[in-house]
């Protein structure tokens, strides 16, 4: 016997938790998980945004406050931020950081190397103080 209901077809974790975020930030304010599920529409289960909105909230992806019985949501990140924490958690996993780092910076391509030798020539405090952290 063959089952003819049609599932939705399944996407990755990742795309899911972008998609939550990018709903939760076109909120006007924090949102139920009922209204992400509404706003995401596809069929997806109410327990799989809870599941999503609850594994944003462990990676400080989101915030929630109480809204009676049920907890509101809201997005704490982008999604740069997010894939920031995805690739925190990759580098942290690994027990040879230097290695690790000096296999991302070789395969970078020439604009991303110096974007990236531009970002890290940037000092903290440039921004507050204007110093450039030169005597």
């Amino acid at each position: 016997m063959t089952d003819h209901r049609r599932r939705p077809p399944r996407r990755a974790q990742g795309e899911l938790e972008a998609s939550v975020l990018s709903a939760l930030r076109a909120a006007d304010g924090p949102a139920t998980a009922g209204w992400v599920q509404e706003r995401l529409g596809g069929g997806l289960a109410y327990t799989t945004v809870i599941t999503i909105l609850t594994r944003l909230l462990a990676k400080g992806a989101v915030t929630r406050e109480r809204d009676g019985r049920s907890f509101a949501w809201l997005a704490a990140s982008d999604e740069a931020g997010l894939a920031a924490h995805r690739m925190r958690r990759v580098l942290d996993a690994e027990h040879d950081r230097e290695a690790v780092l000096a296999s991302f910076v070789t395969g970078l391509g020439p604009d991303d190397e110096r974007l990236l030798r531009d970002l890290l020539g940037q000092h903290p405090d440039d921004d507050a103080t204007g110093d450039d952290g030169e005597d």
